[in-house]
């Protein structure tokens, strides 16, 4: 079986074709300012294609500083993140020191305050997992001198009475605690009246007070109640608070009413305990007068013996 020809394009037609292309080429030659075909195609082809090689160089180039810049950046941003670390720390140490050092103060201004007593200055470690301090324990105990009933002062006055104690530690009972029962008087007439612990009222910052006698002394809201002479635990004198209410009861013999406490019991960090108890002191007290007593009578004897002297002395003349 014979195969077809395939079909050729005539010759003619290939030489119609090649002087069309060299029209071209030469009308192309006259609108390019005499810069030839080639240069024209390269201005749609080649020079483009160039362009873009280097514009993707430069994008590729930009985009290495980029990184290298971002590295260098991240590099910096973490320096500067443990410069403000480091410095959050610093601040947040001077911030306490500062704090520490005003409740220091505080403490010192207490301790001139009572002046007449030995003190030993002692850090809250626990307390009994309420809001308010109304039982605690401190870092300071019978290697101290501190023993049962000395009692603890913070802030402007009372806390308590040290109701435990180890060689070194203390536990404390406020006078804010449902427990605690405090012998005070009004500072100004000298009314004795007993101040109660409720930890219902500390949420209002107050402390009850009762059994003031109804008499003629006026007692008005901001007197001072500090701890009367009749305490048995107490020193006497030591500041509890101001009258913030009072009321005649309906027995109209007694008053009573609210105390603002000189202490703030929420936030107890630093304390001063009196390292000698009530009856240390009573005791001391007795000492001193029978020290006295027998110093009164030695002197009396003696006067009594230098008076016979001299009276055997006038015999003899």
């Amino acid at each position: 079986m014979k195969i077809k020809n395939q079909r050729r394009i005539p010759g003619r037609y290939v030489l119609v074709i090649l002087m069309i292309l060299c029209l071209l080429l030469l009308v192309l030659e006259r609108f390019t300012d005499s810069g030839g075909p080639l240069r024209f195609i390269a201005n749609y082809t080649i020079v483009p294609m160039q362009k873009g090689i280097s514009y993707t160089g430069m994008w590729m180039s930009d985009v290495s500083d980029n990184f290298e810049t971002l590295r260098d950046m991240k590099k910096k941003n973490e320096k500067l993140q443990s410069k403000i670390d480091e410095l959050t720390i610093d601040n947040t140490r001077l911030r306490q020191e500062q704090y520490e050092l005003e409740r220091l103060r505080e403490l010192y201004k207490l301790d001139e305050n009572y002046s007449d007593y030995k003190k030993v200055g002692a850090h809250v470690i626990a307390n009994n997992g309420s809001n308010w301090f109304s039982d605690f324990t401190i870092d300071k105990g019978t290697n101290d001198g501190i023993k049962v009933n000395c009692n603890v002062l913070a802030g402007s006055g009372l806390v308590g009475v040290v109701t435990e104690t180890g060689p070194d530690y203390a536990r404390v009972r406020s006078i804010i605690d449902d427990a605690s029962n405090v012998s005070a008087m009004i500072l100004s007439t000298s009314d004795t009246c007993m101040v109660r612990g409720d930890l219902r009222l500390m949420s209002d910052g107050r402390l009850r007070f009762e059994k003031l006698a109804n008499n003629d002394n006026v007692v008005e809201v901001g007197e001072q109640v500090v701890t009367s002479h009749v305490s048995n635990r107490f020193v006497q004198g030591l500041f509890i608070g101001y009258v913030s209410a009072i009321e005649v009861d309906s027995n109209n013999l007694t008053r009573s009413g609210y105390i603002t406490p000189a202490v703030d019991f929420s936030k107890l960090q630093e304390v001063l305990v009196i390292t000698k108890t009530k009856d240390d002191m009573i005791s001391d007290n007795a000492k001193k007068s029978k020290k006295k007593s027998d110093g009164k009578k030695a002197d009396k004897k003696s006067e009594e013996k230098d008076g016979e002297e001299s009276s055997d002395s006038d015999k003899e003349e």
